[in-house]
């Protein structure tokens, strides 16, 4: 057993209102810039849909993930070592701009300048990257709502797998929200394509980041990624990607996209994996099986052999009692309610999603019978406009019993918890029949439905041993000195930085992270008392 960790995501998706909130945020911190107009690192797709960039789930066409050869060994999609050197300055697999779309402006002058005239000036758009007048024609949100599902909702690649189940007339149409980021994967194809070993997986908190200093812009590990979150500066010549936030992580703050999320649908929390299981839970035979597989890799913190064997791999207690009360554990391994996105990409995903059931209790409500009601909704689950199907092709490779065991207990505790509310004596049966007692829904409720910031993340800080070694230096640390006294000056990492604190005789600024971690407290605390 060779223990390793890994921060984790799992998101809501009945919770995920559509607003693009979370998208917004990410592009303003990391991607406002030169070169990846048309990057977005978090997107929010609206299902049924192409996605961004377009097709992007087709792998036949887009060569990404893994797959098995004649002997049943992982190998790369779109090819190995040799086939990589005959390709390695022309890698035609590659999504084009039309794919993602061509950002653009509007030539906002023409109404501002425009000469007295009969006529009314018009804003043209104009692309970003050419500067020359354009038509839009695709964007990152193109199908957001449905819109214009009826024509290009059949050129979903999962509606094409699943045939004639999902319908896009009006009076039979659905519709739930996928927020993607990157995925973060145990098995990631993107590191294993680069051909310049830009691309690594760090080893203290499973994070997949670019050193752009290696990068030699090969662009193999946009092909090699199925999720297709890599992208290119076509300005630097470099990769770029979603790093999960890691400067925030790293003190104990979740992903902007996570703190901005107006429906709080999304958990972060530590997961503990065997790493010598990792080769062969992606080499499982059958795609169907590549779910469990991946459950096997995941071990219990609460395990005195899993911690021993922990403590001897050197994770830090910090991380062991953060795995311990991790919210991710319990909703993917504990409750088995979250599942993979595309798990037959054979890159064991870290980003994990809840399938929604809102649709079906609206639609029960619509037909007049109690959307509440297990019974009803037990029955509903199959024959709703939101095809079991689908959402089975989505998150487990085609195989519909994990999907249905996980609306079924989001069911059970919607009716149990509705009984309890109103005063009634609740159907302790349908729970029972799923293995559920009343304190464990009512536990799965609080985490879904009502948990507060620290149990929604729990994140363990990456630098608290090393606290004084990442001491601020007093000259130039954004504090103001008069005649050798410190003045409570902001910093130049929170307004807590730089000020003055005293260490024995000696008088020295507040170190950097625990500026960092007075600024959470400040953010995160419901009443004064807890500052």
């Amino acid at each position: 057993m060779r223990v390793m960790a890994q921060v984790a995501m799992v998101m809501n998706l009945d919770k995920c209102i559509g607003c693009h909130t979370c998208s917004v945020t990410c592009k303003q911190t990391w991607t406002n810039r030169g070169g990846v107009e048309y990057v977005w690192f978090n997107n929010v797709e609206t299902r049924p849909g192409q996605g961004y960039p377009r097709r992007w789930s087709d792998q036949d066409r887009w060569q990404g993930g893994w797959a098995l050869d004649r002997r049943g060994r992982l190998k790369l999609k779109a090819g190995g070592r040799f086939k990589k050197l005959a390709t390695i300055f022309a890698n035609p697999v590659l999504p084009e701009i039309k794919d993602y779309y061509e950002p653009w402006t509007y030539d906002y002058d023409q109404l501002t300048k425009a000469p007295l005239g009969d006529d009314y000036p018009v804003a043209q758009p104009r692309s970003v990257l050419t500067g020359e007048p354009m038509a839009v024609e695709w964007s990152a949100n193109w199908d957001d709502d449905l819109g214009g599902a009826t024509e290009h909702g059949s050129a979903d690649p999962v509606v094409e797998r699943i045939g004639d189940k999902v319908k896009f007339a009006f009076e039979e149409a659905f519709m739930f929200y996928v927020p993607r980021i990157c995925e973060h994967c145990l098995n990631p194809s993107c590191v294993a394509s680069c051909p310049s070993g830009a691309l690594y997986k760090r080893v203290e908190d499973g994070i997949v980041l670019v050193d752009q200093d290696r990068c030699r812009g090969w662009r193999q590990c946009v092909t090699g990624c199925p999720y297709k979150k890599v992208y290119f500066n076509h300005r630097t010549g470099k990769a770029e990607k979603c790093h999960f936030c890691y400067p925030r992580v790293e003190v104990g703050l979740p992903t902007v996209c996570s703190e901005t999320c107006v429906g709080r649908l999304r958990y972060i929390g530590v997961m503990l994996y065997d790493a010598d299981r990792v080769a062969a839970a992606a080499a499982e035979p059958d795609e169907k099986d590549l779910y469990e597989a991946q459950l096997e890799v995941f071990l219990d913190p609460h395990d005195p052999e899993v911690g021993r064997a922990a403590e001897a791999a050197g994770i830090p207690f910090e991380w062991m009692e953060a795995a311990r009360r991790s919210p991710v554990h319990t909703l993917i391994k504990d409750y088995r309610v979250a599942l993979p996105l595309h798990p037959e990409y054979r890159t064991l995903p870290m980003v994990w999603y809840i399938p929604p059931l809102s649709p079906v209790v609206e639609a029960l409500a619509e037909s007049g019978h109690d959307g509440e009601d297990p019974v009803n909704l037990f029955g509903a689950i199959d024959t709703l406009r939101i095809p079991l199907e689908y959402l089975a092709e989505l998150f487990t490779a085609g195989d519909p019993e994990p999907v249905r065991r996980s609306l079924e207990i989001l069911a059970v505790m919607r009716s149990f918890m509705r009984a309890v509310n109103l005063g009634r004596e609740p159907d302790l049966a349908p729970a029972a029949a799923l293995g559920l007692a009343p304190e464990r829904i009512e536990a799965l409720y609080h985490l879904l439905a009502v948990a507060r910031y620290d149990d929604r993340y729990v994140i363990p800080t990456a630098a608290m041993a090393d606290a004084h070694r990442l001491e601020e230096s007093a000259v130039g640390s954004g504090c103001s000195v008069d005649d050798g006294v410190y003045e409570d000056a902001p910093g130049p990492f929170g307004d807590s930085s730089g000020s003055e604190t005293k260490v024995g005789h000696r008088r020295l600024p507040l170190v950097t992270i625990e500026a960092f971690h007075l600024t959470r407290r400040r953010q995160t605390a419901d009443r004064e008392e807890d500052l």
